[in-house]
């Protein structure tokens, strides 16, 4: 089914990763936390920036992201990132070196945004925060000036669909008309009884067990979707999503959210919405933040090349 590296890799994770859903979200946080391994690629960027973004709800705090002048891109672009952890873990810290590497690969300045998280905070707090960050960058540009190329938003896994949400209030709301979409292995549904849950819901790292209790978090623990709030949440149930910036979509199919991504991504491109699907046949949840693994880089070099296309065809609409 795939390789040597991969097969060890995933059993590595899959024997290794807390198990979230018998624990406390605060000592899940906490223990995921200590696995963190150390960012080596520091070097990827000019310079790494804390600072906080108003917004009605109060500060939110940002890490910007500059890639050195030889990098930076042509046209250039500003993207705005929500991290992966199951709307409960993880922060800009633990996505750093991802950060670091896309600023590098696609030559743009990334805001990694570090959004208010479950259980202490509800849907849609995340997605507020994000799309305040959007709205920041497209005024501000990140200090450099957003150019050309625009604002595109993007997230891993719980951050993908932060990400989706973002992108849905953005058009409601009449915002900053976005470049793009970049959804990497997007939690899309609540419901997790997609063919891949029940195919791959064991034994490929990401649970499905895991899953339902990310939700819970996110959710409460009695959830009912709010008929306001429903597209933010679960963006496959949105009333439409024509309208929408383009979108990059990538999967890998031993992933149990394979099924809803790709599901997504079909909506997406029935409402008239650009889209590239990118599905990895033997890759799995997380896949792309893993630095050091061959098959992961191999995925993120071409990931970059997308993100320049999407600023390329921005630059070539607002001439």
């Amino acid at each position: 089914m795939f390789d040597q590296e991969t097969a060890t890799l995933l059993r590595v994770l899959d024997e290794g990763f807390p198990p979230v859903q018998d624990m406390d979200p605060l000592a899940a946080r906490e223990a995921v936390a200590a696995r963190r391994a150390p960012v080596t690629n520091l070097d990827d960027v000019r310079e790494a920036v804390d600072l906080r973004v108003e917004a009605p709800h109060g500060a939110v705090p940002v890490r910007v992201y500059r890639p050195h002048a030889d990098d930076l891109a042509d046209p250039p672009g500003v993207i705005v990132f929500a991290h992966g952890g199951g709307f409960v873990l993880c922060d800009v810290d633990s996505h750093d070196g991802f950060c670091r590497a896309m600023a590098r690969g696609t030559g743009s300045v990334v805001v990694s945004v570090d959004y208010r998280r479950a259980p202490e905070h509800r849907a849609p707090a995340a997605v507020e925060d994000v799309f305040a960050a959007v709205v920041w960058a497209a005024e501000h540009g990140a200090g450099d000036g957003v150019g050309s190329g625009g604002v595109l938003v993007a997230g891993d896994s719980a951050g993908g669909n932060i990400a989706a949400g973002a992108a849905l209030l953005v058009r409601e709301r009449g915002g900053p008309a976005l470049a793009g979409q970049v959804l990497l292995y997007p939690v899309i549904d609540p419901g997790c009884d997609m063919p891949s849950q029940r195919s791959h819901g064991t034994g490929y790292f990401l649970t499905t067990a895991a899953m339902r209790w990310y939700w819970r978090q996110y959710l409460g623990e009695t959830p009912a979707l709010d008929p306001d709030t429903v597209a933010l949440v679960a963006p496959l149930r949105a009333g439409s999503l024509r309208g929408l910036p383009p979108a990059i979509v990538v999967t890998g199919r031993l992933d149990p959210l394979h099924s809803e991504a790709v599901a997504y991504g079909a909506a997406l491109g029935a409402a008239g919405v650009p889209v590239v699907l990118r599905e990895y046949p033997a890759l799995f949840h997380g896949f792309a933040t893993i630095g050091p693994f061959g098959p992961a880089a191999a995925a993120r070099s071409i990931l970059w090349s997308d993100i320049r296309a999407l600023l390329t065809v921005r630059a070539q609409e607002v001439r």
